[in-house]
């Protein structure tokens, strides 16, 4: 019998900690921290396991033992450790498969100090629990069949997610939109595969005749639907990452005010000499709902400076990468070759054009722009002075309407925004191309099998369907610890 004592180290009440024991289960039950180690309101403490409760048993005391209470429950007590009372806490008690991990999971909710937290989950550990690796939590999950890989992987874009767009396509992904589209795809396939080999095996029973116009068609649809997917998976990047946009404009411009404007910071260095700006410059920035990469760049010039010029190739090439330019024309000074040299440069990107210092006396008008444009006048032009900070509201708008309305489609339709599935998509549109090949040179149905078989693997590999322990292991291993 040991005795529980308060936060202030005073003997309260005796409390009966349960006796060390052990488990036939080959997987250990682990525990981590899930919530930020920082100080705040609230910590968690996270176990799961087949021994998750008897282990909570051993350092939690409480008017009731958690081994005897029902699941889903909650209980105030203290966390004791070595006859020390480290925190009052509140327990929630889970018992699998309704859980996260489909085990018994406990979670201990206490003070949010980083000295604290740690006690806690020093204590959990030496009463038999093992350290959680990151990502473990939820690839039990995917082991024990709650979800999917496809799903799982969406759980760490759901808490990277960095805008309101990021977060509803990692949530559509992980409520299984993807899964599902994935599935039907495979069901396509799979109902052809079971055909030709059903007829191979019992041609008496089973005749492909005529047949070859049915797999074509199944390969058609099941191509036009993964490239749809993988048409969309440049606004998924977008979505994921946000819009990468560059600065452009001869020097002196305002591009390095327009940038702090922005940014509401003195990032970049503000003078009236040219070329102060030698190097890239980059700030993420929230505007509505959008997340923009902004991106500050060398003035666009001819130049015998070495180190200018190699910032000005360096903003070249990260025009050439950039998702939306904007370019920046000083409004009091008249166009000259560098300014048309930037036209010439932007014809195949989304562009906004500012002409900036507009509180001074305007050189240059719309049409002259227009002039320069050529066949793009559909490009906004919009007057600011970022000196005064004039103009921001209508290039807000302006932004929401491009990539919100227009040209890039934020609906709630499905974007890939994972590497990995892109990759499979490409391996099985490849599979599928050579099904087409094979039925257009009416080549024997076992050929198409193949292939089939491959597309069908590929995506399975999507959504986890007999995927190595080396990638699983892999896939975790990016998950923040507690997760």
């Amino acid at each position: 019998m040991e005795t529980e004592k308060n936060v202030q180290g005073n003997v309260t009440a005796p409390c009966e900690v349960p006796a060390k024991g052990s488990s036939e289960s080959m997987e250990p039950t682990i525990a981590a921290i899930a919530t930020a180690l920082s100080p705040s309101g609230l910590s968690i403490i996270r176990l799961s396991g087949v021994d998750a409760v008897e282990i909570a048993d051993r350092v939690f005391c409480g008017s009731t033992s958690l081994s005897e209470a029902p699941s889903h429950t909650i209980h105030y007590g203290h966390i004791v450790d070595r006859e020390e009372v480290i925190d009052e806490v509140m327990v929630l008690l889970m018992r699998g498969p309704k859980s996260y991990t489909r085990e018994d999971t406990v979670e201990i909710d206490c003070h949010g100090g980083v000295y604290v937290t740690r006690r806690i989950l020093e204590a959990v550990l030496h009463a038999g629990a093992a350290l959680a690796a990151p990502g473990e939590f939820t690839k039990r999950a995917f082991l024990n069949g709650r979800i999917d890989l496809s799903e799982a992987e969406a759980v760490i874009d759901v808490i990277n997610s960095q805008n309101d767009f990021a977060l509803r396509s990692s949530l559509s992904q992980l409520s299984g939109k993807l899964s599902g589209r994935i599935r039907s795809i495979r069901d396509l396939l799979l109902n052809d595969m079971a055909m030709i080999e059903s007829a191979l095996d019992d041609p008496e029973h089973f005749s492909l005749e005529g047949m070859n116009e049915t797999f074509l068609s199944h390969a058609d649809q099941a191509t036009q639907e993964l490239k749809e997917l993988k048409r969309r998976s440049g606004q998924g990047r977008i979505l994921k990452e946000g819009i990468r946009t560059v600065i452009v404009g001869k020097p002196n411009v305002g591009k390095s005010s327009l940038l702090n404007l922005l940014s509401g910071t003195d990032r970049a260095i503000v003078t009236d000499q040219e070329g102060t700006t030698r190097d890239i410059l980059e700030e993420h920035i929230r505007i509505g709902s959008l997340t923009l990469n902004l991106i500050d760049t060398a003035g666009i010039r001819e130049t015998e400076d070495i180190v200018e010029k190699i910032g000005v190739e360096r903003a070249k090439e990260v025009m050439s990468q950039a998702d939306l330019v904007l370019f920046v024309i000083d409004i009091s000074l008249d166009l000259d070759d560098n300014d048309r040299k930037i036209f010439s440069m932007i014809s195949e990107k989304n562009t906004i054009i500012i002409l900036n210092k507009s509180d001074l006396e305007h050189k240059i008008t719309k049409e002259e722009i227009l002039q320069n444009l050529k066949d793009q006048t559909n490009i906004p032009i919009l007057n600011m002075s970022a000196r005064f900070d004039a103009g921001t509201d209508e290039l807000e708008e302006t932004l929401m309407q491009l990539f919100s309305e227009g040209k890039i489609d934020y609906d709630q339709e499905l974007f890939v925004t994972n590497e990995r599935h892109l990759a499979l998509i490409d391996e099985a549109l490849s599979s599928l191309a050579m099904v087409r090949e094979s039925i257009q040179n009416e080549l024997p149905e076992d050929f198409y099998t193949i292939d089939l078989m491959n597309a069908y693997s590929a995506l399975g590999s999507i959504i986890g369907e007999a995927v190595e322990e080396d990638l699983v292991n892999r896939i975790f291993e990016k998950f923040c610890m507690g997760k």
